[in-house]
This record gives C-alpha cells, structure tokens and sequence, in this order.
C-alpha cells in the first residue's frame, strides 16, 4: 500500500512536528488534530529502534492508534477536518482571572499578545454540515430546562454580518429550547458566513432565518428594519415568548438564561431601555432630512445631511433619544405592529439619521403604550438601563475603569481584566467583545456563565434536557 510519505519526507515532517508541539499545546490546540501525525511520527521511530521486534512494534502503534481514535471521538467529531480552525480552548484559570490574580492576569495578557487566529466561518459552516455532530460537540443536547424557564420563553433577535463562531458563541451561552431566536444577516455578508447561518438554522429547531432580509447600512433605516423584520416573524412564530431582546454579533451576555428569566419577571411588564431627551447636537439628527450616499470607507455607504428641513414629528410626538438596543414586552411589540401611530412615525424616520437610536426610546414613551414610560419620567440613561453595557473612551475613570482591551471608534472591546467589573457591574449584556483582542475573557464568561446556570438549575425540582 503506498504511502503519504517516504521515511525521508516523513522524518522532516516529524521533526517539524515533534519541534513545535509544545507551542501548540501553550496555543490550547487539541491533541485529535494531531492523532494521526502522532502515529506515523512514532511508527517511525519504532522502525529506527531496532532492538524492538517487529511484531511489538505493530502491537504498540496499534494500541496507541486505537486510543488516538477514542480520543479524538471524545473531543471532537470524526468528520472535522484537520486544518479547520474550531474554537481554541486555552490554559487559564478563570477564576483566578475572576479573582485578578496577577499571575494568572499576566498570563491572559500573554496569551492575547501572540497572534490570534480567528476561527473561520468555513468551518462553522462545514460543522453545521452534519447537524447531529454538531450539536453533540457544542453541547446542544445536554441543555437543562426548568419548568421556571419552560413556562418564560425568550425571544431573540440578532442582527448580524460577520463572524460566525462569534455569533454561535454568543446563541450558545444564551441557548435554552424553550426561547426561539431569529437572526438576520446582512445580505452583503460573505457567502461563507451566509452559509454558517444557515447551518445554524438547520441544526437547531428554536433558531430560524429571518423571512425578508435587509442590505444593512451604518446608521441608516435599514438597520432598524432588520430588528422590524425579525419582530415581524417572532410575532407569527408558535413560540409564546414573554420578551423579546436585540442583540449584535459583538455582544455577549452576562447573565445566565435562568438568571435572564428571573429579572425579566421582575419587570413585571415593563420595557427597559435607554430613553432620554435629546442634546443639541442629537436633535440634528432627525431635524434634517438625510440621503444614503457612497462611502469610501468600511460603510460603503452613509447618510448624509442635507439642508432641507424635516417636518415635525406625525401625532405631535415628542422624540426621545437611546440606542438601539431593547428589552421589550410582547405586549407592546403587539400594539406596535397594530398602530397607525407607530406606522407613521417610521415613516417619518425613513430619511433620518440613526433611527434606530431615536424610534424604541421615543415609541415607550407615547401614552397609552404597553409599559409605559411617562414622558414626565426622568432620563433613563444607558448605565442606568441593564439593556448594554458599554463603554465609551472618552468617560473612562469618570464613570468605569479604564479598558483593558483596546478601542474601536472610542468604544471598548473588552480585555480579560475587565471580567470581574462585567458580571458585577448588574447589566445583562455588553458590547463589544472579539476574539482576535481578547480570546481569555469570552472563554472565561462562557464558563461563568455556565457554573452559574448550573448552580440556579440546582434548586430546581425538575430539569430536563431539551
């Protein structure tokens, strides 16, 4: 039977091989991808040894090959090829990084200093291809379910373009079979993360692709109408969810599911977001009528101010400004998509600029509305809404500690230090997190949120898996 290589190619591989994998071992790379490499390597040296018979050399490497398959079958599906980058699993202590020991903190640093590889969205897609490995090596099916959280569905929309493991990270630490999530994506995406989606959709019952899909555009209505088109669909879907959040490929929660469930019932059927009474220089925004045009940068494409002035608000509405980022009931998202009101004042934001951070905060407060805010209540800021936690450059050591991460237009993408500061500032998500700045601290959330939605599942009578 041929061979892959001769002894003398195989000789240079293995010394390549056998050179560098203490460093992929520090890189947390796992063995299952090397398992067959490791058996030609050490067929090789059992050959050169020959004191050894030759009837306990084949013995050897066949024990040795056998436990090489158990192992990789643990670990990672058969059928993942080899030079597919999946989710790099490192050697850190998170609760030391929790804790902020120097020592270990020091460590994380390191680790995000060497370059990091972003997993590709290839191999999402290529996992997803076979919809029973991947839910086994993700962990799908081993998802625990109260009755508390069975009988509080959530809905989700998601609101994303690119990086798929990111997005499935983020489904992943938020899954449970009784909420239902609906992601749209942007139909500029590549065509290889279009497919991670799909795959996503395909595999997991509860996570569906949105039925209309927008070209979406920075700071322009089509961002809104993403959000609008995945409502539109959770509405019709047989899922009776009690609330509904938006979320983007860079967040992440910080509250696990069951945690989620009991807060949302404390609202009791109130909304929570950021709403509060424009500045200036925030009015501008919707005082002008605004036009899409050609960018020369990432957006492609912008809205741009013009000098004619905007009619005033249809209803005598009184516009209030946020983010675009929501927690709302199913009741309002029934009187939404039900009112005359609401249908005009989209259409009155159709040429302004950012609606999305104007139309939510300005709609909870008109009266009448399902969870009201009245318009006599004070700002609702976004530090005091536990919609999203960001944060922003230009307020650190004023209001938050500095970033540990790096900035992104004066937003930071959080660093593993920051991790403590997170999960006990009192917020249920933040933005922006990336794997390529810091992998440590998404590893790290993802396994306090899972011993937390352990520990709240532990006083439950009943759990079963979904």
């Amino acid at each position: 039977m041929p061979t892959l290589f001769s002894d003398i190619s195989l000789k240079t591989a293995c010394q390549v091989f056998w050179g560098d994998r203490h460093q992929r071992e520090e890189q947390g790379e796992g063995f299952s991808h090397y398992g067959r490499m490791t058996m030609r390597c050490l067929s090789l040296r059992l050959r050169r040894k020959q004191f050894l018979p030759s009837f306990l050399s084949l013995l050897t490497v066949c024990v040795l090959l056998l436990v090489c398959v158990k192992h990789s079958y643990i670990t990672e599906p058969s059928h993942i090829a080899t030079d597919m980058q999946i989710i790099p699993k490192y050697n850190i202590d998170c609760s030391a990084i929790y804790d902020m020991d120097p020592v270990e903190v020091g460590k994380s640093l390191l680790i995000k200093k060497k370059d990091v590889v972003e997993s590709k969205d290839e191999s999402l897609a290529y996992l997803t291809s076979n919809c029973t490995l991947f839910r086994k090596y993700r962990g799908y099916d081993n998802v625990c379910v109260t009755e508390e959280e069975q009988d509080f569905p959530i809905a989700y929309s998601l609101v994303v373009h690119k990086s798929a493991w990111m997005v499935e990270r983020l489904i992943n630490a938020l899954y449970s079979p009784s909420n239902i999530y609906c992601i749209h994506y942007d139909q500029k995406s590549s065509a290889q993360f279009i497919s991670a989606m799909e795959g996503l959709a395909q595999c997991l019952p509860n996570v569906f692709i949105t039925s209309k899909k927008e070209s979406v555009y920075y700071a322009s209505i089509s961002r809104l109408k993403a959000d609008l088109n995945c409502l539109s669909d959770l509405l019709g879907s047989e899922v009776k969810w009690k609330y509904v959040i938006n979320l983007c490929g860079q967040d992440f929660p910080l509250k696990s599911n069951m945690e989620l469930v009991s807060e949302l019932k404390q609202l009791n059927g109130r909304n929570m977001l950021e709403t509060s009474r424009p500045t200036p220089a925030k009015k501008q925004r919707f005082t002008f009528h605004y036009e899409l045009k050609d960018a020369s940068f990432e957006y492609q494409k912008l809205p741009v101010k013009t000098e004619y002035v905007k009619n005033p608000p249809p209803h005598n509405i009184e516009v209030f400004s946020g983010n675009a980022y929501f927690v709302l009931s199913r009741k309002f998202i029934e009187h939404m998509n039900a009112s005359g009101v609401v249908k005009d004042f989209l259409s009155w934001s159709e040429d302004t600029y950012s609606p999305d951070e104007h139309f939510w905060a300005t709609l909870v407060r008109l009266p009448g509305v399902p969870g009201e805010v009245p318009r006599s209540k004070p700002d609702i800021t976004d530090l005091m809404s536990k919609t999203r936690l960001v944060k922003w450059q230009y307020l650190e050591e004023q209001l938050y500690p500095p970033c540990t991460g790096t900035h992104v237009r004066s937003v930071c993408i959080f660093g593993a230090a920051e991790m403590r500061w997170l999960l006990n500032y009192g917020h249920w998500f933040a933005n922006k997190f990336d794997p390529k700045v810091d992998p440590v601290l998404i590893q790290c959330l993802e396994e306090k949120l899972k011993e937390k939605q352990k520990l709240y599942q532990s006083v439950s009578l009943t759990c079963r898996k979904g």
